[in-house]
């Protein structure tokens, strides 16, 4: 046999899949200029702190080149 639900007291809720409203919501103000050149000024700063970094940190990353003349000490030397 087939059972039948609850009953809900307004069909809309019991038939809706989601709820939908009539009422739209207000639109999205525009970013003014100020707003825009902050937002472009943080973007560059965080750029040129990353090719910075990167350009500060690829000497560190290249393999290390041996001396080009060698040290000799006391020891080396048989006194």
């Amino acid at each position: 046999m087939f059972r039948r639900r609850e009953s809900v007291p307004f069909s809309f809720v019991a038939e809706a899949d989601r709820f939908r409203s009539n009422v739209t919501p207000p639109a999205r103000e525009r970013a003014t200029v100020s707003q825009l050149a902050g937002r472009s000024l943080v973007g560059l700063t965080v750029v040129a702190g990353l090719v910075g970094s990167l350009i500060l940190g690829l000497p560190a990353l290249s393999p290390a080149q041996g001396p080009s003349h060698s040290q000799q000490t006391e020891a080396g030397q048989g006194y």
